[in-house]
Order: structure tokens, then sequence, then C-alpha cells
């Protein structure tokens, strides 16, 4: 006889993360669909995490944005975010310095709006056309509002035959913003990487980022990055979520139009099948 299918136990549906407060010394919160949606910041989970930081807690926010973290602090203080949401911000454009870095004196296609030229700022990189490149960072798409990764087909096919590197400064591949959904880098350099180009991602669910969020725990508390006492919380089953799994952190999971159309205790199921990453709860949203 086959064996039996091994199911999971239900996921946990849960309205409030207050419950988590007092197992934990931190929190690592995913900022775009759990914090803000790109235009309105979300005030149930601003609150949260200030009352979290009032009993003691430390915040840091945890995001795929392709910018150094000081750029989307401005951005928050531009959406409305309050500082006392967070202690820090960690992004993967501050990781993905690190990779461009690498590849100063080189020429590089930069494939991504204006808005994201922080992660070149100060270093010596000269951004060329596609034709004179060595090797291309993708911060996203030229215009997210309109255009999509098939866009792209012709720039990546003339990159492809010779070889050229890629570094994705954002391996989300879509994101809500203003109840619109948008692609991002990440969706560009899946299309690059399936035609057989190589791809280095800076930020989750990869590694790295994690890393530099322990260290920034560390530089605000000794101790801090204990991760039998840190919960990550996230709307990204294959970045937040994954992510904390393969750096060996809970997580709660927050819908989001990204992954949540319908009903949430539908939903998570389908999305934390038996042997995936799984948090330990899923939430409608963020709040205290």
């Amino acid at each position: 006889m086959p064996p039996a299918s091994i199911s999971s136990p239900a996921l946990p549906i849960v309205s409030s993360v207050a419950p988590f407060a007092g197992e934990t010394t931190a929190w690592l919160v995913d900022i775009w669909g759990v914090i803000h949606n790109g235009v309105t910041p979300f005030r149930d989970a601003c609150a949260a995490c200030a009352r979290y930081r009032e009993a003691g807690g430390l915040v840091v926010l945890v995001s795929n944005s392709p910018r150094p973290h000081d750029s989307v602090i401005a951005q928050l203080d531009g959406i409305g975010v309050p500082r006392t949401t967070y202690d820090a911000v960690v992004t993967s454009g501050d990781v993905a310095r690190t990779l461009v870095t690498k590849l100063a004196g080189r020429p590089v296609l930069h494939i991504g709006p204006e808005r994201d030229l922080g992660v070149f700022a100060g270093l010596d990189i000269a951004r060329v056309a596609p034709e004179e490149a060595e090797a291309i960072v993708c911060t996203g798409l030229f215009n997210d509002e309109h255009e999509s990764p098939d866009d792209y087909t012709e720039i990546l096919s003339a990159c492809l035959p010779r070889g050229l590197p890629m570094i994705c400064a954002n391996p989300d591949i879509m994101v809500e913003r203003g109840g619109r959904m948008i692609y991002c880098a990440g969706a560009i350099a899946r299309a690059y990487e399936g035609a057989g180009g190589e791809v280095a991602y800076a930020g989750k669910p990869y590694l790295p980022i994690y890393d530099l969020a322990f260290e920034t725990l560390e530089g605000l508390k000794p101790g801090a990055s204990d991760k039998s006492r840190l919960l990550a919380i996230g709307d990204g089953v294959a970045t937040d979520i994954a992510g904390a799994a393969a750096a060996g952190l809970r997580s709660v999971f927050v819908a989001s139009g990204v992954h949540v159309k319908g009903g949430l205790e539908e939903a998570v199921e389908e999305l934390f099948p038996a042997g995936a990453p799984r948090p330990v709860a899923a939430m409608a949203k963020l709040a205290w």
C-alpha cells in the first residue's frame, strides 16, 4: 500500500501579534505590504511596532528595496510612517552596494529608474549602453507603472550571448502599490536567469541581508541577534517566509494582495503546503 499522505496542522490565523511580544527580543519586519502599500502607511502596523518598542523590543525593518537604507528612511518619512515604528532599517540596496563595489572601474548597464541611483552613489561605476556594458545592475523597471518584463526581452537577449552577469538589487517579483500590482527587479532577473543568464541576488530570501540585520541588532543591543528570540514578519511567501526559514527564524505571514485574493484561511493552506517553509501564524494585517 502507498504511504499515507502527511499533512501539516492547520496554520493558526491570529488577529493580534501581542502574544509574540513576550517571547521575543526583536522583530525583523518587512516594509512594503506590511508597514505601507507604497502610498499610505498601515496605521495598525505602525502602532503595533511602536507598542512593542515601548515594551522594550527592537524593530528592524528589513526591505527588498533596491535603495540604501537612508533613502528608504526618507521615503518612509514622506509617506508618513512614524519614526516610533522602528529602530533601524536594512535594505537589499545596502547589500547590493557591496556587490556593485566589486564592479568598480567597469562599465555597467543599469536597468531601473533614476530614483534608484543611490545604489551607485560614491562608487567608481560608469553607467553605459547595453552594447558597452560588462555587467548589469537591475534595480527595477524603467517605468514600473506601465511596463512588464516582456518589455525587456530585446535588451536581455542582447546581453545573454556576451555572458554579462547581473546583480539583482530587489528579488521581489511583484508588490502592491496603492492597490495595484507592479513588477519589480526580481521579475526581470528571473527572466534573464531562465534564459541562461548569471544572476546574483541581494535581499530576501538570501542570507546576506539577514546577516546584515543580525549585525544591526547587535549594534543596537549586544545579544539581540539570538535567533531563538527573533520573529520575522512579512507578506512575501518566497522572500519573507522562505528567507526566515533559511535563516533559522520563526515567522508570521501577513496577508497582502501579492498572494491573498480571497479568504485567508483557504489561501494559507495553499500557500504553505506540507514540506514547504511555513510561518508559525498568519494575520490579515499586522496589528497589536
